[in-house]
This record gives structure tokens, sequence and C-alpha cells, in this order.
């Protein structure tokens, strides 16, 4: 016991860089009768032993040597030795991605490090039991995401394109590549299919300019429209070349376009122009903000807590009760409630905070309550500063009678609905965190999976804080670091919101090591809901805050 605090004061890992991985596969096995092989591949990461489903990828279909679109993104860490697993599996259309070992078309193990080292790696695919999947191969590559990387939003249409098909009309997509210095092409994006259509529309799409032409303007880009076949035999329409430079053309009411062009015809037919025009509609550049471009811009965050008056707890009259209050020696809820408090309240500049507790029955009928304003006042559950929520938090137990259960999706809930109508602003000028103190796992697990998956669309992080000494081991599913946090129905969340720590961790250390711990995620959070809404920061401000949340002081 005697190590705890040590480890606890230890400040999380600093995120060195994020990377990308894209892969592709040769020589697959067929696994199907009358078509080939329908490859999907899922990349998996260790965590304490235990292999976690990190993301996954488009499938395609009738296809041995697939080209995936996907890009998985993954943090890299120099200090930790982080292991990669990606799996191939045949899919089965509407069945999704099977794990039988009929659908299995090999695996293979590797380390980010390695992959960041060598920037490409090639490896065979193994079965089972250390038996190779044939001559099967798989090649994951990898890029830096640099820090002040920026993205672009692309609108592509064709017109006029060659028809392909006898009996009807061709089915388009669009696949840009990038050219690197070595001649080599890599994908950087596949658009769609457009069914039967000579002049498609496609859809918009974003990527990072890293990804696009390594944040080089002149780098050659190569495009090229396909006819889609679903055996996988593509017919090819045409192609152009183009820069990121020639593209920003397309700003504003401007267009470009391209001759789509087939080098065999324009050889053997004399007369030839093009196998169709692609057009580029709409070129939209949207700069990565940081956290501090957001604060500085007037972001406020918003703080509430949520605090557990279950009668787990114990009589607040006894010793023995994590809600005793002892004149002389804070209990873990207020010391938890402080720690992370008087951080936040430095981004908020009316210092209020709405203060909430659940699992008691309260005042008049005393009736069980799993989102009441502990200041008892339902239309308005704001407390001035921190030492408001404190004293609050005293007087309102004396009132209040513990009983149960443990159910905290109401008060995600709850925080979720005055996020979505901050959502509505469409400014980044609100960013809502929710601290919730609870001594023991949530009863309602299923409806709080569902309300963090809604939650994480929004403006909001959760942070999680286990006082006493019950076993928390079910409440690190809510926490995304070890896999993708899923709805009942199986949906995943849209960003990692939650953070868990249990108080016992942090009981001999000082309180901003609690603090450092459940807050340095935040940033990240913040940075990555207002960069997938495309929202900037507002008007810049002069002045600067005095401290970062990613590192109180």
């Amino acid at each position: 016991m005697s190590e705890a605090p040590e480890l606890a004061a230890q400040a999380p890992l600093a995120v060195l860089s994020k990377v990308e991985l894209r892969v592709s596969c040769k020589h697959l096995l067929d696994r199907d009768t009358l078509n080939k092989s329908d490859p999907c591949v899922l990349l998996l990461m260790q965590s304490q032993g235990q292999w976690m489903e990190v993301d996954r990828s488009e499938v395609i279909k009738s296809n041995l040597n697939p080209v995936f679109a996907k890009i998985f993104t993954v943090d890299y860490y120099f200090e930790e030795v982080q292991k990669l697993r990606f799996e191939v599996y045949d899919s089965h259309g509407h069945a999704g991605v099977g794990t039988h070992d009929d659908d299995f078309l090999g695996g293979m193990e590797c380390t980010v490090g390695q992959i960041v080292a060598q920037k490409r790696v090639t490896k065979p695919l193994f079965l089972k039991y250390g038996k190779f999947a044939g001559k099967s191969t798989i090649t994951v590559i990898s890029e830096e995401i640099s820090g002040n990387n920026g993205y672009v939003e692309l609108a592509f249409r064709a017109k006029k394109l060659d028809d392909k098909d006898l009996f009807s009309k061709s089915d388009p997509f669009l696949e840009i590549y990038r050219i690197d210095d070595d001649r080599s092409e890599q994908l950087v994006y596949r658009t769609e299919v457009v069914k039967n259509n000579l002049s498609p529309v496609w859809e918009p799409f974003k990527v990072s300019l890293n990804s696009l032409c390594s944040c080089e303007e002149r780098r050659k880009l190569r495009c090229v429209v396909w006819d889609y076949d679903s055996r996988g035999k593509h017919d090819f329409i045409g192609e152009f070349f183009t820069t990121f430079e020639e593209m920003q053309k397309a700003m504003g009411e401007n267009k470009v376009q391209w001759d789509c062009l087939n080098p065999k015809y324009k050889i053997k037919k004399r007369n030839y122009k093009n196998s169709g025009v692609v057009v580029l509609l709409d070129l939209k550049i949207h700069r990565v903000y940081s956290f501090l471009d957001y604060i500085m811009g007037g972001c406020q965050i918003h703080f509430t807590v949520a605090i557990d008056f279950t009668a787990s707890n114990g009589d607040p009259r006894n010793s023995c009760s994590l809600h005793y209050i002892n004149p002389y020696q804070p209990n873990e809820y207020l010391k938890a409630l402080v720690a992370v408090g008087e951080i936040c309240q430095d981004y908020d500049s009316d210092k209020k905070f709405s203060a909430l507790g659940f699992g008691a029955r309260i005042p008049p009928k005393y009736e069980v309550s799993h989102d009441f304003a502990i200041n008892f006042n339902p239309d308005n559950d704001e407390c001035e500063g921190i030492q408001g929520v404190v004293e609050s938090y005293q007087s309102c137990l004396p009132k209040i009678q513990l009983y149960g259960p443990t159910n905290v999706a109401p008060i995600i809930s709850k925080v979720a609905r005055v996020a979505a109508d901050e959502e509505r602003t469409k400014e980044a000028s609100q960013y809502f965190i929710l601290l919730i103190l609870t001594d023991g796992v949530v009863t309602d697990m299923a409806d709080t999976r569902e309300a963090i998956v809604r939650a994480s669309y929004l403006p909001m992080s959760i942070i999680i804080v286990g006082v006493g000494n019950a076993d928390f081991t079910d409440m690190q599913i809510l926490d995304g670091d070890d896999g993708v946090l899923r709805s009942p129905k199986g949906e995943p969340v849209l960003r990692d919101i939650v953070q868990f720590v249990p108080f016992r961790e942090f009981k001999n250390a000082s309180p901003t090591a609690l603090a450092k711990c459940v807050l340095a995620e935040v940033p990240k959070q913040v940075v990555e809901y207002y960069s997938y809404k495309a929202f900037p920061p507002r008007c810049p401000q002069a002045e600067t805050p005095d401290s970062s949340l990613g590192s109180p002081q």
C-alpha cells in the first residue's frame, strides 16, 4: 500500500502524436464458392493482456488483393509497447463480420513502434495455431499526424462519363491517390458508388491535409474514375492528375474541372476528347484549433457535480459513513469535489456550478429521486462557487434519506439536454463537464451506456470518481480506454468522453494528482468535439487563462 501514492501521483502519459495507419492485403484465401472473399480488417489493441477491438475497415466485395480506404488512427506513446493485431475476415453481407474460423482469413501482430519506425510493414497472415494463410500478406503504412495539421472538405461530381455497361449506365466511383517521393501511390480516399448514372454527384468528404498531400500543395495527385462491378472487376473509365494547389481554385463560387482521360482511347481514337469531365464543386479548408484557441476565444467550461446519496454510503451521522462530516477532515466526496472543481472554476466566468444528487428520498414527499438539486431549488440548481456546492452538500445531508438504487443515466441525460441546447447555437461557447461521485457500480448500466453514447455527440465530458472501497471493476467498461464503449444495441460512442478513477488510488497523494489524472483528457475531448462539428473558436480574447486543464497546478 505504501507504493500507491507514488503510482497515483504520476502524470498520465503524454501523447507524442497520433498515427494514421493504412492497410492493404495481397493473395487472400478464397473462402467463397461462387465469388471471391469479401474482406474486412479488424484492428485490435492489447490492454492489460486482453485484445480489445479499436476499429474496423469497410468491406470490399469480391477482392483477394484489397486496398482499404479506411484510415485507422491510434495514439502513439514512445514510452509504451503498444501491441496491435490485425485480423482479416470474409464478411457475409447483412450478417456483418463473423468471428468463426471459416470466416477468418488470417491475422498479424506487431507494435505501433515497429510500424512507425519502418513506416511500411509487410508481413504474412497466419491462421490459428501458427499456420500460414497460404501466400496471404498484409501491408500497414503509417503516417504521423502533425499537431498543426488541418483538413480539407471536398465535393466532386462528374459529367458525361463513358458508359461501360450494356443494359444500364455506369456505376461510377472516384479514387484519389497521393504520389509519394518514391513514385509509389497511396490511396487517400474512395467515394461511394453512384448507381446507374453518367453524371454522378458524390457525397462531400473530409481528409487531412497530411493525408491528401503531406501538407505540400504542389505534390501530384492521381484521380481515377471506375465503373463499379459487384464481382470486384471494376472497369476503368478514366483518370486525371492535379495538385492541392490547383484544387484550391475551387474555393468560393469558383469551380475547377478536369478532363477524365483513358490513355488507351487517346492512342487508338483519332478524335478522342475525353471519357467525361470531373468537377470540383467546392473546397473548404478547416484549420485544426487547439484547446487554448477555444478557451481564449471565450469558450466557457460549465461544471456540474452529481453526488451519490444511496444507502450503501452508510448513515451520515455515523463516523464510518462515506458522507460523515468531520469538522477536521473533509470526507472523500468533498476531497474529490474540491480537487476537480477548483481547476474547472477558472474556466467559468460566472463561477456558478450545478450540484445534483441521486439515489435519495427527498422532501417533501420523500420519494426517490435520481436528479434532484441539492440546494432544493428545482428552478435553479446552481451554487455560488465551489464553496457554495460544499455548503449545499453539507446542509442537504440531514434533510434527505439515503436510499437507492445507483442510477446515473437520468443525470447524464439531464446535462445532455442542456448541452444539446448549446449545440444548436453552432458556436464554441460552452462545454459541459459532469463529475459523478459514486460509492458503487451503477445499477442502470444499460441505460447509462445508452446515455453516454448519446452524450458523445454533444459538447460534454463525464468524469466518474469511485469513492470508498467497493469493487469498481465493472465501471471500467464505461471508460473507453480499454475498447470502444457501445450502447446495448451495439452503437459505438462517437468520442471517448468518460474518464473513471477510483479515489482510493489517490487517497495519499496530493489533491492535484487526482485533478491532473481525471482532467488530462478534457482538452483533447473539447478539441475533438469542435473539430468534428467544424466549429471554429469565437472571437479571440487578449487574456490567457492562468492554467491548462491538462496541467493543473
